[in-house]
């Protein structure tokens, strides 16, 4: 591997003259520099970034933490963290901890060895045994979605009840009554949040939901799958369901045809995030989220900001979720034949 010496070798000047070209820390003549460039074109020499961090302190490296990459909400998010990084000139190190506290603590300590500038994280749990790693590295930290408690750190998130309470309006203005709810893990405060919305806003409309009605899952379209499959069995009541994110929504469809329960025609569904594919099913899903690559882009511009003022007071930034109307929701049956009745039988007065 070709060192600064080579460089400045083949380019017949010194190599303290080499760096000032390459770090730009002090002027150099037209024709050094034009020398020291056509040697490093030549010899296909690489500035050590590894030095360059230990001169200045700094990397220019984001570390981005995620539970699931195959998650499509976390795929998009750091594509907005990326894109807002990237523009400011730094990398992004991408870590999966697949859902595994202990995967992300490792994850978190590799990261913090390799002298990152600032740290993204989306918690799989173990909440506890991260604040600690927080309270010891004191690297500028902005977490996404997902609460860390006792962790310094901003956060960037979606109003979670809002938006579960603006899922069930919507099914109770088509004219549902009895809404089910599939949640994500007991553990995470977005499910309780989202949990929280379902119940007040039928609470608000003088229904008591049922606990047979809530059954809960881990965020996979396989965990809405199952846990579909449970709620249709014990709770055939149900018009309607709303479901904490869109895959465990994806998952109760496929639930739902099996069962014979056709979507909208037997049962309505509402999912949580509004992910890309939600818009690509067949019938589309009706769902609440706002721009989750905009969420990773507020996440990227606040963690950018603790990094330039680290000593700066802890923000949160909640993001307003708005309804998306889509295929997957319809009047309750007896309601919808109800108004096909009303409907022919005042076109035969017309007529």
């Amino acid at each position: 591997m070709s060192t600064i010496k080579d460089v400045a070798a083949l380019a017949g000047v010194s190599f303290t003259t080499v760096s000032h070209v390459l770090n730009e820390t002090r002027p150099v003549s037209a024709e050094a520099r034009r020398r020291v460039l056509a040697a490093v074109e030549e010899i296909g020499y690489l500035p050590s970034a590894v030095a360059r961090s230990l001169r200045k302190s700094e990397t220019r490296i984001i570390g981005v933490l995620v539970p699931n990459v195959q998650n499509p909400f976390f795929a998009e998010l750091v594509c907005g963290v990326e894109e807002t990084c990237r523009l400011a000139g730094y990398s992004v190190f991408l870590c999966n901890s697949d859902n595994d506290p202990k995967r992300q603590q490792q994850y978190m300590r590799t990261l913090l060895e390799k002298r990152i500038d600032g740290l993204l994280l989306s918690s799989a749990g173990d909440d506890e045994a991260l604040a600690q790693i927080f309270q010891m590295a004191r690297v500028p930290s902005v977490t996404v979605d997902r609460l860390v408690p006792g962790a310094r750190a901003d956060r960037v998130s979606v109003n979670n009840r809002e938006g579960a309470a603006a899922a069930v309006r919507h099914l109770l203005e088509l004219g549902h009554r009895a809404i089910g709810c599939i949640s994500g893990p007991v553990e995470f405060e977005v499910a309780q949040e989202r949990i929280a919305g379902w119940r007040e806003t039928l609470q608000a409309a003088g229904i008591e939901p049922q606990a047979h009605w809530l059954v809960h899952s881990d965020f996979s379209s396989h965990g809405g799958y199952e846990a579909g499959k449970r709620l249709l069995e014990t709770a055939p009541e149900l018009s309607a369901v709303f479901a904490s994110n869109d895959l465990m929504a994806l998952g109760l469809m496929r639930a739902a045809a099996e069962a014979a329960r056709p979507v909208p025609a037997s049962l309505s569904v509402v999912g949580f995030d509004d992910i890309e594919l939600s818009a690509y099913a067949y019938p589309s899903l009706t769902t609440v989220g706002c721009s989750i690559k905009e969420l990773g882009r507020e996440a990227g511009r606040a963690l950018l900001a603790r990094i330039e003022q680290p000593q700066a007071g802890l923000r949160e930034v909640l993001m307003k979720p708005q309804l998306v109307r889509r295929e997957s929701t319809a009047a309750p049956a007896a309601k919808s034949l109800a108004a096909k009745t009303a409907k022919a039988g005042k076109a035969g007065k017309s007529a």
